[in-house]
């Protein structure tokens, strides 16, 4: 069963006084096939559980206040290639379009946890070589409440994580709405991070040149 969900229409109206802008966040959403990826998606769109979807692609927009903010998530709930030599793969196009990512595994599935790795370090690569330094991601260890047939620690979850800076949880999309919030609010928090940081950056280097460059003149005066 696939879900499609579509923004509530907005009343037009201009920003009171003092209001802050809108926050918008890209998010991607990766992994292997079965893993949960949709489920935590819609659970934390709607708070239900729909247990099964078609392998389909799907952008999903999400309107919400978090801390007094007006918030505006788009989410793409991205598809596996059914080719092994593909399934790791993550383009560049997804990865300029997106302020974070998620990356899911289950925990009950060690080739999904393999595939994570793969995509936590395709995306380090090309994020690297567009000379990104911080890059918003969590790593999801999903179907915690099936703890019998666990084949992924927590500690190999948590490593991961570690190194590959990334944030980690480990949650059940099926028993509770929580841990998808929990998520999907704690991604926002290190996009808004990022960009401050990027901010900050981009100042540092104005005012090196500028320095650079009034002492340069006084120089050659």
């Amino acid at each position: 069963m696939v879900v499609q969900l579509r923004p509530a229409p907005q009343l037009p109206g201009r920003m009171s006084e003092g209001s802050q802008p809108k926050v918008e966040a890209n998010i991607l959403v990766l992994g292997a096939e079965k893993v949960g990826k949709s489920a935590l998606t819609v659970r934390f769109l709607t708070r239900r559980f729909i247990g099964e979807y078609g392998d389909i692609e799907s952008v999903y927009t999400h309107n919400v206040m978090v801390g007094g903010r007006d918030v505006c998530f788009s989410i793409w709930d991205s598809s596996c290639p059914q080719a092994a030599e593909l399934q790791g793969w993550v383009s560049e196009k997804q990865l300029r379009w997106a302020d974070g990512f998620v990356v899911v595994y289950s925990i009950c599935d060690r080739s999904s946890f393999h595939l994570a790795r793969q995509q936590l370090q395709r995306i380090r690569q090309l994020k690297r070589r567009s000379s990104s330094e911080k890059v918003p991601v969590i790593l999801v260890g999903n179907k915690r409440d099936l703890q019998h047939r666990r084949a992924v620690s927590s500690e190999e979850g948590r490593l991961l994580a570690l190194s590959t800076n990334s944030g980690f949880f480990e949650i059940s999309a099926a028993e509770t709405y929580h841990g998808a919030l929990v998520v999907f609010h704690e991604l926002l928090d290190l996009v808004r991070d990022s960009r401050s940081s990027g901010k900050k950056a981009v100042g540092i280097r104005g005012i090196v040149r500028t320095m650079s460059a009034v002492f340069g003149r006084r120089r050659t005066e």
